[in-house]
């Protein structure tokens, strides 16, 4: 029984190591948070700090899910997400994260069609079971 949930486990980690996450955000720490956690549970993590590089490299690199900050310099996650929802025919997942407390932002990331909106300061499980689910 052991060895079945062993290669279980090794299955999903091996599928989950296919997956590209790409971290769009201008805060170093969250960023290395996120990174160690999501490449703990086998992901591919890609970095861009800023807006314009999240959008050219979600373009270029075509990753499996985009983890937005909303606030950041050269150009806001909500530019980076519109653009990303009008350019592409197939929509690419994507995880908006914010230190913004209002909810006119939240439903304005939702009419933009994001898959899931968090809160900042969040729990990294909170972060993990959205990746899991969008990427399952």
């Amino acid at each position: 029984m052991a060895d079945q949930n062993n290669d279980q486990q090794l299955q999903q980690e091996t599928e989950a190591k296919k997956r590209r996450v790409l971290l769009v955000d201008d805060d170093a720490e969250i960023v290395e948070a996120m990174r160690y956690a999501l490449e703990a549970k086998g992901y591919e993590i890609l970095v861009a700090r800023d807006g314009n590089q999240g959008l050219a490299m979600a373009e270029r690199e075509d990753p499996d899910l985009v983890i937005l900050d909303m606030m950041m310099p050269k150009r806001s996650g909500f530019l980076v997400l519109e653009k990303l929802r009008r350019t592409r025919p197939v929509p690419m997942r994507v995880i908006m994260i914010t230190a913004n407390e209002g909810s006119r932002h939240k439903a304005y990331a939702e009419m933009l069609g994001v898959d899931d909106y968090i809160r900042k300061p969040f729990a990294m499980d909170r972060l993990l079971d959205s990746v899991g689910r969008l990427l399952s």
